[in-house]
């Protein structure tokens, strides 16, 4: 190339680095004239990082002040996913790290974490609460490989008692986006702890606190420089509960002791619920549910294992039923015998005689379906009837008071109704009424004829389509009519009696079968209200709730539901008929043999049918159990059930 041409090369090239040179520096200007507040603002905001300051939540006491639950200090491990440059790398540092501590925070784990927050990836995703302080020190050495990871300090739920009352607690595990979206005072965000079930639910509002802020500088990997503002957190109000915890540790030994027992002969009983109350306050003042469950399990991410064993998939499996269930408020069952003083009650509101009027038991009931006892019993009154436990005794007091008189005692008591106790989730139980009858069977047997007019239909429409002859399509119609009238008759028969209640509907319910069913809350508030002279209290576990300094914030005193119509004499006869099913000779009499003769109990022991498919076959039945005491002057009741227990008095 010649000097000339090179020259020239070389000039063009210089005008045009002159040329973006130039460019550069007025495009420098402008933004230094124009833009210089917005980009100072975003150079603030770059380096400025606020950081929120969990709350703890308030604290739980027992009625007497025993710690139930409290709060920890742990390390959380966060990644801001705005802040992480090749995230990729990022997160399989972070996993290669945790893996040997935590199996299962592999790569994709941690990813799912972020597809979960996508929406609000300004805000930390919480990989793993509660890490120990050896990983807390790795993941420091470790800060280069790990831009946009952060270690914090944050209170955490602990149960002192592991599985102590766990149902009654509850437990508090991370929000999902339903509860997200249905808070919508912004005290929540992607990671905040809220209750799930038990006190720990009901009373979120009351036990969870305000977070706090802080303001940090940071420098470009993300390290704090200083902090700037810190706003503190206000810790959320303390709750005293009215359980005992004592009586609770007691009551939940003697449970796990019960069923070990019962298990040696009958496998399939793992489960057990029972409640004890004050028949005055309709204070709880212990309530177990069997299998245990320990809220401590779902601080963090619940393995494979636990979440079977709480939260079991497909059908119920005695065997496996599923701890996370507090079968005291959630579960229904037939109350077997416990039911015959609701029976009784409404027999001597009819006119019976507890003492005069003999009903001779000779071991099956005279009218049909002749339901059988459990053994010949002779001449019965009142109070021998409810010793022996006896089912034709009872039968005949129900054929005598009626359904109607038997179903408003019932409801009287509480029964097929929500106690209102407040825990969450409370199923409701059943009386089963000629209304409730008619429509479930009616919708039944609709069901089932609807199917059976569909498959005539399909029938002789593929009979008459592959018919050879006119003739034979006649011969077909006038068969299907002829069906359809035997259909439609076997309909009409079927309807008007499985519809209507029958007179064995009554005997049935006066013994507790049938459709009868009650949660152990139910039935326990039904023995209180015998015991306490007919005032149907609400239940509750909450006695009052105070402030961080001890201040009382609001106490929670005796609340009536009402006073059943029942008339003192019954009541008083029912206790009195009661008492003897702990005497000697009683249903109860031998559980009670060495028990202190100055405290006297009063108990209706139950058999009940499970209702599920071929247990009767199999001859296994629930264990139910009610009772209150002293029975001269009574203070507290309880009801417990034992599935497939077999009996009451076990």
């Amino acid at each position: 190339m010649r000097q000339d041409q090179l020259q020239k090369k070389l000039k063009i090239y210089t005008y045009i680095m002159l040329g973006l040179i130039a460019i550069l520096c007025v495009r420098l200007a402008v933004v230094q004239i124009f833009y210089t507040e917005e980009y100072q603002t975003k150079a603030r905001e770059n380096r400025m990082r606020l950081v929120a300051i969990k709350a703890p939540r308030g604290e739980i006491y027992d009625r007497n002040g025993s710690v139930l639950a409290a709060n920890e200090l742990v390390y959380t491990v966060s990644l801001t996913y705005v802040d992480t440059e090749n995230q990729d790398e990022v997160i399989k540092s972070l996993s290669k790290m945790m893996i040997p501590y935590y199996p299962q925070v592999t790569p994709e784990f941690i990813e799912k974490k972020i597809k979960q927050q996508e929406f609000r990836l300004f805000e930390p995703v919480v990989v793993m609460r509660d890490i120990p302080w050896e990983l807390v020190v790795k993941i420091e050495e470790n800060r280069n490989l790990l831009p946009g990871v952060s270690v914090t300090i944050e209170p955490l739920r602990v149960y002192p008692g592991g599985t102590l009352a766990g149902h009654v607690m509850g437990y508090v595990h991370s929000i999902n986006a339903d509860e997200l979206a249905e808070a919508d005072d912004g005290r929540y965000n992607i990671n905040s702890l809220i209750g799930k079930s038990g006190v720990e639910k009901q009373y979120e509002k009351v036990l969870r606190g305000t977070e706090g802020a802080r303001r940090v500088e940071v420098d470009a990997t993300g390290r704090p420089l200083g902090e700037l503002v810190t706003l503190e957190p206000t810790a959320g109000n303390n709750l005293t509960l009215t359980i005992d915890k004592k009586l609770q540790k007691v009551m939940e030994v003697s449970a796990e002791n019960i069923i070990r027992d019962i298990q040696r002969g009958r496998p399939k009983a793992k489960v057990a619920s029972a409640v004890v109350l004050d028949v005055k306050t309709g204070e709880v003042l212990a309530m177990c549910s069997k299998p245990d469950m320990d809220p401590n399990d779902f601080k963090g991410n619940i393995s494979g294992d636990k979440a079977q064993y709480y939260f079991p998939q497909g059908d119920y499996n005695p065997l496996q039923p599923g701890a996370a269930t507090n079968r005291a408020i959630q579960t229904t069952y037939p109350p077997g015998s416990t039911f015959k003083p609701i029976t009784g009650m409404a027999g001597l509101e009819a006119g019976v005689n507890p003492q005069g009027d003999y009903v001779n038991c000779a071991g099956k009931y005279w009218i049909a379906p002749y339901i059988g006892c459990t053994g010949v019993h002779g001449s019965l009154n009142y109070y021998s009837g409810m010793a022996k436990s006896c089912n034709v005794y009872f039968q005949e007091i129900g054929r005598r008071a009626g359904k109607d008189k038997i179903i408003k005692v019932a409801k009287d008591f509480g029964l097929g109704e929500r106690t209102g106790i407040d825990l969450p989730y409370e199923s409701k139980g059943l009386v089963p009424t000629p209304e409730w009858k008619k429509e479930i069977n009616g919708l039944l047997i609709d069901r089932k004829y609807d199917a059976e007019r569909k498959e005539l239909e399909e029938k002789y429409r593929t009979l008459l389509a592959n018919a050879d002859s006119e003739q034979e399509r006649e011969r077909l119609r006038a068969k299907k009519e002829n069906e359809k009238e035997n259909l439609e008759a076997r309909y009409q028969i079927e309807y008007n009696f499985d519809t209507k209640w029958q007179a064995f509907d009554t005997f049935n319910m006066s013994i507790g079968q049938g459709a009868n069913n009650y949660t152990v809350i139910g039935l326990a508030n039904y023995a209180a209200t015998i015991a306490n002279g007919g005032n149907l209290m609400r239940p509750h576990v909450v006695r009052q709730v105070t402030d961080s300094h001890g201040k009382v914030i609001k106490k929670y005193d005796p609340q009536l539901i009402h006073h059943t119509s029942v008339s003192a004499r019954t009541i008083k006869e029912t206790r009195r008929a009661m008492a003897t099913v702990t005497d000697p000779g009683g249903t109860a009499g031998f559980l009670f043999s060495n028990f202190p003769s100055d405290v006297k109990v009063a108990a209706k022991t139950g058999t009940a049918e499970t209702g599920r498919a071929g247990d009767i076959a199999s001859k296994e039945f629930h264990g139910v159990f009610i009772a209150f005491a002293p029975a001269d002057n009574p203070q507290i009741a309880f009801a417990g059930v034992v599935e497939y227990g077999r009996y009451g008095s076990e």
